[in-house]
């Protein structure tokens, strides 16, 4: 059985096909989620945080026009959506940020075969320094970072879901990775000094 693109799917979705949208959402719902908790570092937050987008997306799926693909307008809602809840728990002086990139942690919980007990000690507390750097940064860093290092969006994708052009894409992006190298290698100077 052939499976639908999004274009067919996001059609019948306009149309009012109810089936449609459950299915974009199962097609993108892991990717939302992780964008969120990436974001958020929270697993509750995550999870309003994605559903939120999800209700958002229905509700203005009758104005997306398709200019970018359905991946790109949906990252871009859950985006905003990141940046909403930000803003209302910086209202609250609450912003869990805490284990911003746990969730596509590669290393397994113990030492393998592949790998030592040392060889795990080390890429654990190389994770945990990316991850206190990687929340040291402004939002609109760890952001684009989020979306382009770990979502793998394209500089085209990149634009499109940050509504800025190519161009300042470009300079954001290095900008944040010049920041964020700068702060890992000032922090391992200071462990290891």
């Amino acid at each position: 059985m052939c499976t639908p693109d999004d274009s067919l799917l996001v059609r019948k979705s306009k149309a009012g096909d109810l089936d449609a949208f459950e299915e974009l959402v199962k097609r993108y719902e892991k990717k939302v989620y992780t964008l969120a908790y990436r974001y958020s570092g929270n697993y509750d937050d995550a999870n309003d945080i994605a559903q939120n987008a999800f209700i958002k997306a229905y509700k203005s799926l009758p104005s997306f026009r398709g200019e970018a693909s359905f991946a790109t307008w949906l990252y871009k809602i859950t985006a905003n959506a990141c940046c909403d809840d930000i803003r209302k728990q910086s209202k609250h002086n609450n912003l869990p940020l805490d284990n911003a990139i746990q969730l596509y942690r590669e290393t397994p919980l113990f030492a393998t075969k592949e790998l030592s007990p040392e060889e795990y000690v080390e890429r654990e507390e190389l994770r945990d320094l990316v991850n206190r750097c990687l929340k040291s940064l402004s939002d609109d860093q760890r952001l684009i970072l989020i979306l382009r290092e770990m979502h793998g969006l394209s500089y085209n994708e990149l634009a499109s879901c940050l509504d800025c052009p190519m161009n300042t894409v470009k300079v954001k992006l290095y900008r944040a990775r010049r920041l964020l190298k700068e702060k890992i290698v000032e922090k391992r100077e200071q462990l290891y000094s």
